[in-house]
């Protein structure tokens, strides 16, 4: 256990000096009473709360449930606000300020004078940023997820967000509703505070930072307006004041073993597939080579045990009281998939940890011998279409699709796509495969959600609601069908994608793992040659640091100066 004086906030408060008396003395501007601060962990509770971020409008309340539990365990709590990286309403996408809020995290950590965190968030891109710059920091940290929201009602239907706002949209597309119906939906498709209670990006993500333990037990499913979130914030607060005390810093938990057990829980769980990205860029930042090769391997070990939309029924509520991550990772336990001898921020072991958690619904959280999908919910493809690999959610796709060979339609960018993919001129059959490029890391920029690429009116209006469609962009956890993403090197940096002509046939087969361009490599050849460079998008500002530093989509998008290795000295406080 740490003394007082090994604290590392006692270099701010605890030294004799000018410098630490101007540090007391401020901390009594700030209203504290020594006997408040003087020798206790120094608790950040980094809140990324904000007026238009809907999926974190609870956190203000959380927050000070968080700092209730450090005060209980003796600690002092200071609220640090952070970048809010808002899904609904962030543009070009919050994809493009990941590596800001995990730098802003870093430094946060790095320069004041705190000895541990409670790091708080949900929202899809939130999760990994701040467990990249927690991981980057290496002080004691705690993830408190802000859980899904309430599930949605329309009429007699229950609703999955974004899940049933995509299928209702092509519905209103197809003539099959009109406007009252899309009104009625508009108010009854997001009913609280919190992140999407389909297992999209935000409940995978956060389901992956409960299996990697860097959460207290179950904290990953509790709704978010549920009492047991305020209690599970509490908790959180005061576990942090004791890691702080035994100095169990993220390094010794986010392991290899914990990262091959997130790939397994995620791929489990059916889960997004922008964890592919996320998880690749967190294990970058704890020192730990993820490559898609190891999702593939693990993808073909676990199946699909997890019953939720979109590639399910349930929803994160009925997921929470089947016995939640703790009673679903014990399938995963059973498998001998897990490695239980890891340590957890709230136990020795995961094998302790799972002990006692029990599945209540089998529907809900499948058997072994009754999974979903026989292999994990996302596959890795390789081809000459994309030398450095692609990912497939195929339990999402319509399954006549999994083996595919159409001619493309292609789209240069996804303004252009919306204008014209309705065009009758175009020529798109259900057989077509729509190609959209130029949305990439770079060329996106910041890869955003544009790979569930809209269908053509005419073809939703005779029944057609699945095609195989490919981008180098990402598209949203929430939604379905036989999408093609991340395809890598991305078409922008002159990737195979951006030689693909209208008309070329294109080959998916996702048994076989490959998507492959029907073009002989001669022609392709000449192609390249043919290829010009799109201009550089940003002249100053975060948008040029950023498009100097991106790296392609199966290196995890981090910024290059941030993955790789290198001491940072700790600030000099005196």
């Amino acid at each position: 256990m740490k003394k007082p004086e090994e604290l590392r906030s006692h270099q701010w408060f605890g030294t004799e000096g000018l410098r630490s008396f101007s540090h007391r003395a401020r901390t009594r501007q700030l209203g504290y009473l020594p006997e408040e601060h003087l020798g206790k962990p120094v608790i950040a509770v980094l809140n990324t709360w904000s007026d238009i971020n809907p999926c974190h409008a609870h956190l203000r309340e959380r927050a000070q449930a968080v700092k209730r539990g450090v005060w209980q365990a003796g600690g002092f709590p200071l609220e640090f606000p952070v970048a809010t990286l808002s899904e609904t309403y962030q543009k070009p996408t919050p994809m493009l300020y990941r590596n800001l809020l995990a730098m802003e995290t870093e430094e946060l950590l790095r320069s004041y004078p705190v000895d541990g965190a409670v790091l708080m968030g949900g929202c899809d891109k939130s999760t990994p940023a701040l467990l990249m710059g927690a991981a980057s920091a290496d002080l004691p940290a705690v993830f408190v997820p802000a859980g899904p929201m309430l599930p949605g009602h329309w009429r007699t239907e229950v609703l999955g967000s974004g899940t049933d706002m995509w299928k209702y949209w092509d519905d209103k597309r197809a003539g099959l509703i009109g406007d009252c119906e899309m009104a009625e939906l508009e108010s009854g498709l997001a009913r609280s505070p919190g992140h999407c209670m389909t297992m999209g990006t935000a409940s995978t993500l956060t389901a992956a930072a409960e299996a990697l333990g860097m959460t207290v037990p179950g904290a990953s499913s509790i709704p978010a307006v549920d009492s047991g979130h305020d209690r599970m914030a509490a908790a959180s607060g005061m576990r942090i004041v004791d890691l702080v005390r035994e100095d169990l810093r993220p390094s010794a938990i986010l392991t290899r073993e914990a990262y091959e057990d997130a790939v397994a829980t995620v791929l489990a769980l059916g889960g997004s597939t922008n964890a592919v990205i996320h998880l690749i860029a967190m294990a970058g930042r704890s020192g730990v080579p993820l490559t898609l090769d190891d999702f593939d391997r693990i993808a073909r070990t676990v199946p699909v045990l997890a019953n939720l939309r979109p590639g399910g029924r349930y929803l994160m509520e009925d997921f929470h009281f089947a016995g939640g991550l703790p009673g679903f990772l014990t399938r995963l336990r059973d498998a001998g998939v897990l490695h239980l001898d890891r340590p957890t921020v709230a136990h020795k072991t995961l094998g302790e940890q799972l002990a006692g958690a029990l599945v209540h619904d089998d529907d809900v959280i499948r058997p072994l011998d009754a999974p979903l999908a026989a292999e994990g919910g996302v596959a890795v493809l390789r081809g000459n279409l994309c030398p450095d690999g692609a990912v497939v959610k195929h339990i999402a796709a319509e399954p006549h699709l999994l083996e595919h060979t159409g001619p493309a339609v292609v789209f240069d960018d996804y303004r252009t796509l919306q204008r014209t993919i309705d065009d009758p001129g175009l020529g798109i059959t259900e057989d077509s495969v729509l190609v959209l490029r130029g949305s990439g890391p770079l060329g996106g920029p910041g890869m955003p959600e544009y790979g569930m690429l809209p269908l053509p009116d005419h073809l939703l209006k005779k029944g057609v609601r699945d095609m195989v469609r490919i981008s180098d962009a990402r598209m949203s956890g929430t939604s379905y069908g036989a999408c093609v993403l991340h395809v890598a090197p991305e078409s922008h940096v002159g990737g195979p994608l951006a030689l693909v002509r209208t008309g070329d046939l294109i080959t998916l087969d996702v048994p076989a793992r490959t998507l492959r361009l029907e073009v002989d490599d001669a022609e392709l050849e000449r192609r390249r040659a043919q290829w010009q460079a799109p201009p550089p998008r940003y002249g100053r500002g975060y948008g040029a640091l950023y498009q100097d530093q991106i790296t392609q989509a199966d290196t995890g998008c981090d910024f290059r100066f941030l993955a790789r290795p290198g001491e940072v000295p700790e600030p000099y406080a005196g």
